[in-house]
């Protein structure tokens, strides 16, 4: 199964879903910090999600639970760039677990994981949006009630098109 986003909506089959986006855009030259989401195909590597906050998931991905001390590191000098890491974390990296919903479920996007390039890019996730659908340092963001649609039509062979 494909899905595209294209003019901040994201298209599954029938459904045609509100997205917020990068706050600078698409582009198909991502670099770290400039707050674009990037343009390609990617496929969703996992679910993480908050099982404090939802008790159950009805996904064919990959999940895990998203614990206090999990992050991710957007630090381009870190060996663990791009990737999931533990507090404590003596390089930049970004929490996962969050007061604010907006991490409650995301799926990881395989966007420069393998191989991961220094500065390409990291934490590319969909996630919940925030209020108003604010734009995003980068992630996609949709609805809490539309992430519960989407998670239950994909797997990890579907293709998400970004452009």
């Amino acid at each position: 199964m494909n899905i595209k986003l294209k003019n901040k909506f994201i298209y599954i089959h029938e459904y045609r879903i509100k997205c917020a986006i990068g706050k600078r855009g698409i582009t198909d030259k991502k670099v770290e910090g400039d707050n674009k989401t990037p343009a390609g195909v990617f496929r969703f590597d996992s679910l993480f999600y908050r099982k404090d906050r939802l008790k159950k998931i009805k996904s064919k991905l990959p999940k895990k639970i998203i614990k206090k001390n999990m992050g991710w590191c957007d630090d381009t000098r870190s060996k663990y760039y791009n990737k999931l890491i533990r507090f404590p974390f003596i390089l930049s990296a970004e929490k996962l677990w969050l007061n604010e919903n907006i991490y409650d479920i995301l799926l990881v996007i395989n966007y420069n994981t393998k191989p991961v390039i220094k500065k390409k890019g990291s934490a590319i996730f969909l996630h919940i949006a925030k209020k108003n659908y604010k734009p995003t340092r980068g992630c996609i963001a949709i609805s809490k009630k539309d992430m519960n649609l989407l998670i239950s039509k994909i797997n990890i062979k579907t293709k998400l098109k970004i452009y």
